[in-house]
């Protein structure tokens, strides 16, 4: 059919533009399109349009299973999916022996535990086929403990130890990360060449860059840390007797997956392409990155966490179009405690819906070829070998965790994504935007203590839910801001609306008398509000007849405190500061918190 309809051009795609824009009230300008652009926290930009010309002068992307491995590490692809792996942290070994056991019978094809001690896993893995579902330890220091402890287990099924699949964990680099404490790659070096050795199938070592993204560093900086931290590894370990292939085969590559698809759709495939220049110039080529995705932390929401589902299917979603080889679903409410058992049913059916009803385990790289795709991913390649070029010339991560210089890139990050969260640039569905005052609290079993120390560990949503937190436990109730309404409701509900949005997201209750037909109605509607702070809500020309009439009214009847609803303006005189889209919300709700005196 479209060969009927002649062939649209650039030119007036942009003139489609222009004309929009300029209904809005924006000069276009010679580009149009540069009006629409956005730039992510690593400087990349992201057009509205891409074509084939933005795929002019990138490096190819390969096929699948051979370097730079960028459209996935298998020449067969995943087959009937990528690896569903539930974490387990719950210290009750009773607890966590049902859970695991739950997952295998019901979709889950390997485990992950965490924190968990090495001598309890005989217990903890009773009645589990470790043969048949590989067992992924994360103990902190205590790596070689727990390997021997599963090693054991090994022994008593009879498995030999050339058919032992597994991964024991040993990351001394993420936990100094964490901890701040000094933890030694040699021990790690020696485990590895000890594990090489007797059990090839197996892997001693994880490059966990997770701790970055959870203190607010970008997808690059998160690349870039994972990439210094593998390079310090195969060093260690070359120099421990392994070959360069050895050292990259014991290597696991851990990273977040957010609700940003494109951008985690991006980051694996320039993690497996950077990744595979450096196993290149190393003498390891032909050693794909394993990957296991991981949805992010810093996403999920105390807040609201059902929405934490529809995060958590994005991020997996990204994930497997990314080609991750393990995929862990973090329950919904996983910022709130250990999480139950239908939570853990929802994340791990999760992984499974998209991978079996879905299919999207049926398609290798399905992202592959998108020029949107293939350019993003090339421009975080470069943006994260840039960073780690600057991590490698600090002396390598652990010299850049010690010195505390990577921690100041991170924050300078975390400061700038700080910026957009509070002025809710990137709104918080559930926390900064559409926040529910009515809903239920979720009890959950607390969570295990983690290690700190280190690096920060952030949520995006943390300053919202704090605010909240500090109005719900106001001895005198919840606090109330009154919106003083100014004529119909047809003309006033837009910011009316805006207005009670943005005071419920710190925990404030919006009083909204409806519509009113003088400043006396107002004022009357007011002395019912039992509160002492008042937004106007209204019209420009509202505002322009009204303003500062209601506003002196209101300070006579007893309000100490009176905002407007709408862009800053010296014309009203009477108002002691605005609300209005894209203002600091953080600012105005910890303002509008201490003037009622909520502690």
């Amino acid at each position: 059919m479209a060969a009927d309809f002649p062939a649209p051009s650039h030119q007036e795609w942009q003139d489609l533009v222009a004309g929009v824009l300029r209904k809005k009230g924006r000069e276009p300008g010679e580009v149009p399109e540069r009006a629409l652009e956005s730039t992510t926290y690593d400087g990349i930009t992201i057009k509205p349009l891409y074509t084939a010309e933005d795929l002019e002068g990138l490096p190819p992307s390969g096929v699948p299973g051979l370097p730079p491995y960028v459209r996935g590490g298998r020449a067969e692809g995943r087959g009937t999916g990528w690896d569903n792996r539930p974490l387990h942290t719950d210290p009750d070994v009773g607890v966590t022996n049902a859970a695991i056991l739950t997952d295998l019978e019901n979709g889950a094809s390997s485990i992950w535990l965490r924190d968990l001690p090495p001598a309890q896993l005989p217990e903890i893995l009773h009645g589990v086929y470790v043969e048949m579902a590989p067992v992924v330890l994360d103990v902190g220091e205590r790596y070689a403990e727990a390997a021997d402890a599963l090693l054991q287990l090994f022994a008593e099924r009879k498995v030999p130890d050339t058919e032992v699949v597994a991964t024991f964990g040993a990351d001394p680099i993420s936990l100094r990360a964490r901890t701040g404490e000094p933890h030694d790659v040699a021990p790690a070096a020696e485990f590895a060449a000890r594990i090489a050795a007797a059990h090839p199938k197996a892997r001693s070592t994880v490059v966990d860059a997770t701790p970055y993204h959870e203190a607010g560093g970008s997808d690059a900086q998160e690349l870039a840390a994972a990439l210094a931290a593998g390079v310090a590894y195969v060093r260690a370990f070359t120099e421990a007797g392994l070959s360069p292939e050895q050292a990259a085969a014991q290597l696991e590559f851990r990273y977040a997956a957010t609700a940003d698809q494109f951008l985690t759709i991006a980051k694996l495939r320039a993690a497996r392409r950077l990744w595979a220049r450096v196993c290149e110039v190393s003498g390891a080529a032909g050693v794909p990155q394993v990957q296991h995705a991981v949805t992010s932390s810093a996403m999920i929401s105390k807040r609201d966490p059902w929405v934490n589902m529809l995060r958590g299917t994005v991020a997996c979603f990204a994930a497997a179009v990314g080609g991750a080889d393990a995929i862990t679903v973090q329950p919904f409410d996983a910022a709130i405690g250990l999480p139950d058992t239908f939570s853990r049913r929802i994340a791990r059916n999760t992984s499974s819906i998209l991978a079996e009803e879905s299919k999207l385990s049926g398609v290798i790289d399905p992202a592959g070829g998108s020029w949107f795709v293939e350019k993003l991913t090339d421009d975080l390649a470069r943006a994260a070998w840039r960073e780690f070029q600057e991590l490698e010339s600090l002396g390598g991560i652990v010299a850049a965790l010690d010195s505390g210089a990577l921690a100041e890139r991170l924050e300078a990050t975390w400061q700038a994504r700080a910026k957009n969260l509070a002025t809710r640039k990137d709104p918080l569905t559930g926390v900064s935007e559409f926040p529910n005052l009515d809903e239920r609290a979720i009890e959950r079993k607390p969570l295990p203590a983690s290690r700190s120390g280190g690096l920060p560990t952030i949520r995006y949503g943390q300053e919202f839910e704090r605010l909240r937190d500090r109005a719900e436990a106001n001895p005198g109730g919840r606090p109330r801001v009154f919106l003083a309404t100014l004529g119909p409701i047809a003309q006033h509900t837009a910011r009316a609306t805006f207005a009670a949005n943005l005071f419920a997201a710190g925990g404030i209750e919006a009083v909204n008398p409806g519509a009113t037909a003088s400043t006396a109605d107002v004022v009357a509607a007011y002395l019912c509000s039992h509160t002492s702070v008042a937004c106007l809500c209204g019209t420009d020309l509202a505002y322009e007849e009204q303003a500062d009439e209601v506003a002196a009214a209101l300070r006579k009847a007893g309000a100490t405190r009176v905002l407007l609803a709408g862009k800053p303006s010296d014309a009203y005189t009477g108002v002691d500061g605005f609300i209005y889209a894209g203002c600091n919300a953080l600012e105005v709700l910890t303002a509008t918190l201490e003037h009622l005196e909520v502690a």
